[in-house]
């Protein structure tokens, strides 16, 4: 025991229990803590990715509903120009009839129009003809019987 190398071993193991505590104590919650700050950014890690997941999820939702509203338009605007060609069809069609009976009763029109002058120039070259055979051929006599009959015919053609 009168030996320093004792006195220091026992000295040394001394403040090495004495030292433990505050030290394994200040160890260990630098540990603690750094358990706690990497705990935190994973916490922070997971809670980042969850958002992101659910962004993404998002995104798709949209990028979804985006691609239905855009087939969508694109069905209504097949639709719509179906539509219109129908419609133009049937614009065209009216129109066609429409020119064709003018057409049609300018034809009527003029082929009435000339058999009135067929007839006119058919009564008037009878008128010529009646009264060159009535001028030529009948006496005083024969005009007065012509008008009579002519007279006794008016009831008829009048009816």
């Amino acid at each position: 025991m009168s030996d320093p190398k004792f006195w220091v071993a026992i000295s040394f193991v001394i403040f090495i229990a004495l030292a433990w505590k505050p030290l394994i104590g200040r160890f260990l919650s630098g540990l603690d803590a750094r358990s706690a700050r990497i705990k935190a950014e994973i916490d922070e890690a997971q809670r980042l990715r969850t958002e992101a997941e659910a962004m993404l999820k998002r995104a798709e939702a949209a990028r979804a509903d985006a691609e239905k509203e855009a087939a969508a338009l694109l069905a209504h605007a097949r639709e719509e120009a179906a539509r219109v060609t129908e419609a133009a069809r049937v614009e065209l069609d009216v129109a066609l009839k429409r020119r064709e009976k003018m057409a049609l009763d300018r034809i009527a029109a003029a082929e009435a129009e000339a058999a009135a002058a067929v007839r006119n120039a058919a009564a008037d070259v009878a008128i010529a003809a009646a009264r060159n055979l009535i001028a030529s051929g009948l006496t005083q006599d024969g005009h007065a019987s012509l008008v009579d009959a002519a007279i006794a015919d008016i009831p008829q053609k009048l009816h």
